[in-house]
């Protein structure tokens, strides 16, 4: 039986949340057809920390109220343009790896508002790989984090971006290097996720918005991480000296 969360919320959201509804209504029944091997997530991307609302089956052991993965992570950071990520390998943190497929969500002015995952538990189709193998594939199964705190998914591409240095060891062109590369992945979309950056950046919150905000305007504009960073040392050394 499939868990429902809570729908509705404000009236510009009415046909994101009438479409969530119709999909969460069916999602349990369609897990049934395929199997205990079949978990199907609906998520509302609206709400990164916590935007599971409804789910089929227990592959990964979401819940409602679970927060998103990189994916969706990523998918937010792609805004319009975001497609569907269809029979990708993952592995989950019990050592299955499961065949997932996220379809985005849009509603009727085309926005991105969520998305329904549907995962297939194929460690034991893996094992038997050499006889199924045109069937499953043999790609290496990726990690990836199913998690009930959307700060694991932060720390998780923290881990990947800094690469073990510590805070002391990185120099303003990694860290601005580091916000650009934590940006691309959708870091920032999660409100949350400014203090624990500037924890691993070893800076504060005020200089690590400074940070994305130099990124995004390179992003925007065209210059270089190096020309950005220059810009910056610039800019505090007028404040240091009270020219303007």
């Amino acid at each position: 039986m499939a868990q429902h969360g809570k729908l509705t919320r404000r009236a510009p959201d009415r046909d994101a949340d009438q479409r969530l509804r119709v999909i969460a209504d069916i999602i349990g029944p369609l897990a049934q057809s395929v199997g205990l091997h079949c978990e199907i997530v609906l998520h509302d991307y609206r709400i990164p920390d916590r935007s599971v609302v409804a789910v089929a089956g227990k592959v990964t052991e979401r819940r409602v109220g679970s927060a998103m993965s990189e994916i969706g992570l990523s998918i937010l950071a792609e805004g319009s343009a975001a497609r569907h990520r269809l029979n990708y390998l993952t592995k989950a943190p019990n050592g299955r790896v499961i065949n997932s497929s996220t379809i985005v969500l849009r509603d009727g002015n085309q926005r991105v508002f969520g998305a329904l995952c549907i995962n297939l538990d194929v460690t034991e189709l893996r094992r038997a790989s050499e006889i199924l193998n045109v069937l499953v594939g043999d790609a290496p199964p990726q990690p990836t984090t199913f998690t009930h705190d959307i700060r694991d998914v932060i720390d998780v591409a923290l881990r990947d971006e800094v690469g073990g240095r510590s805070p002391d060891s990185l120099s303003r062109s990694d860290r601005l290097e580091i916000t650009r590369a934590l940006d691309a992945r959708g870091i920032f979309n999660v409100k949350r996720a400014m203090g624990q950056v500037a924890a691993a950046l070893g800076v504060s919150r005020a200089t690590a918005y400074s940070f994305l905000q130099l990124v995004r305007s390179d992003k925007a504009n065209g210059p270089t991480i190096g020309a950005s960073a220059a810009i910056f040392r610039r800019g505090r050394g007028r404040a240091a000296d009270g020219s303007q």
